[in-house]
């Protein structure tokens, strides 16, 4: 502890911490209890100064209360807080990741059964890389690209998509 506190100081801390007040707003109210203690006339003198405290300290948390309370029960639109803190994830819903990653999973293995080769063009197409940007990094033609797409696109057809509807890679459910 502080040598410049009161001995009382950590009871009075005590006593506010259990009163449900925050270390800081606590030691804030022990101050200003102090201060007030400092203020009163000398003329009455105080006898027990750990009472006077704790009774003034008492009294501050309830003034601060009642100070407060019209803020805590004041209503608050919904558009507001959703504003500040959205209250809707604004990515895909652990539904629409899992149907993905299904489709995904079958697409693999739709893809397996053709070229590796194939199935990395064909992934890197769909991920977004144009056919030029595919071909540059390979170091094959453009034509060539364009060739893998199609069979991995004509082996996806072949074999159907999965029963429950048609899917976009990476998207929400379609149909």
């Amino acid at each position: 502890m502080d040598s410049h506190r009161p001995t009382y100081f950590a009871r009075l801390l005590k006593y506010l911490r259990n009163k449900g007040r925050s270390r800081e707003d606590a030691e804030d109210l022990i101050q200003e209890a102090m201060l007030r203690l400092h203020a009163y006339p000398k003329a009455d003198e105080v006898e027990n100064t750990e009472s006077f405290l704790r009774q003034t300290v008492r009294n501050l948390a309830i003034d601060q209360y009642r100070r407060d309370r019209p803020r805590l029960g004041r209503e608050v639109q919904l558009e507001d807080v959703d504003r500040q803190i959205p209250l809707i994830a604004l990515g895909p819903t652990p539904d629409q990741s899992l149907d993905c990653q299904q489709h995904l999973d079958h697409l693999t293995a739709l893809l397996d059964a053709v070229n590796p080769r194939t199935r990395q063009i064909y992934f890197a197409h769909r991920c977004g890389y144009t056919y030029a940007e595919i071909a540059d990094d390979m170091g094959i033609a453009e034509i060539t690209i364009k060739r893998h797409v199609a069979r991995a696109l004509l082996t996806i057809m072949e074999y159907g998509e999965p029963r429950e509807g048609n899917f976009d890679v990476g998207r929400r459910r379609v149909g």
